[in-house]
């Protein structure tokens, strides 16, 4: 029992605070115009967070540690997609968010795939506390650790579409999403500015 708990909570800890990924997610839950159409992002992410966590837990953690290249090279490559993110989505109009010009399951996928794997944050938050957590356990053990976190992953990202699926039913004014996606564009720079900073 204990690495399923163990699982559970460390994955619920990194996935809580507000991201990038998890922006995105909870808006295309908002934008599409049904639940269903917004199941492409969401499994996407879903599906890139339980290779990340199976990556992590079974090695690519000590590789990525290792060399102070690779880590800079993921953090300049975040640095950009983030700014250029920030910028796609604080140009979103309110017909974005009236699911008028929602995004087609193409770019879902491949936004949702940019967010999960091209965040540096994300990904060395995986890599380096889901990995190192992981080295405590061994055998079935360390795969019942491995599944408590993908599990936890999966409620999440369905939960976040699904909460935004439903606060659009609520009829609320389209300038309060807009205004959410201000805000949230913002967040995503000041994210980049703070991982631009953590390279010198």
């Amino acid at each position: 029992m204990e690495p399923l708990l163990h699982g559970m909570l460390l994955a619920f800890g990194l996935i809580l605070p507000l991201g990038v990924q998890n922006i995105f997610v909870f808006t295309q839950g908002v934008s599409q115009p049904s639940l269903a159409k917004a199941l492409p992002a969401t499994i996407t992410a879903a599906i890139s967070d339980t290779v990340l966590i199976l990556l992590a837990i079974f090695g690519l953690s000590l590789i990525v540690l290792q060399f102070e290249w690779l880590r800079i090279v993921l953090l300049v490559g975040g640095i950009l997609f983030l700014m250029y993110m920030g910028k796609v989505i604080w140009a979103s109009p309110a017909a974005d968010i009236a699911g008028e010009t929602a995004l087609p399951i193409k770019k879902q996928i491949v936004f949702a795939l940019s967010v999960s794997l091209l965040n540096p944050h994300a990904l060395l938050d995986t890599i380096g506390v889901i990995g190192t957590s992981a080295v405590k356990y061994n055998g079935q053990e360390q795969a019942m650790f491995a599944v408590a976190c993908i599990v936890v992953s999966w409620i999440w990202f369905f939960g976040l579409a699904i909460f935004g699926a439903t606060l659009k039913k609520i009829n609320i004014p389209t300038g309060i999403f807009i205004l959410f996606n201000k805000c949230s564009a913002v967040f995503i720079w000041c994210t980049a500015l703070y991982l631009f900073i953590g390279l010198f």
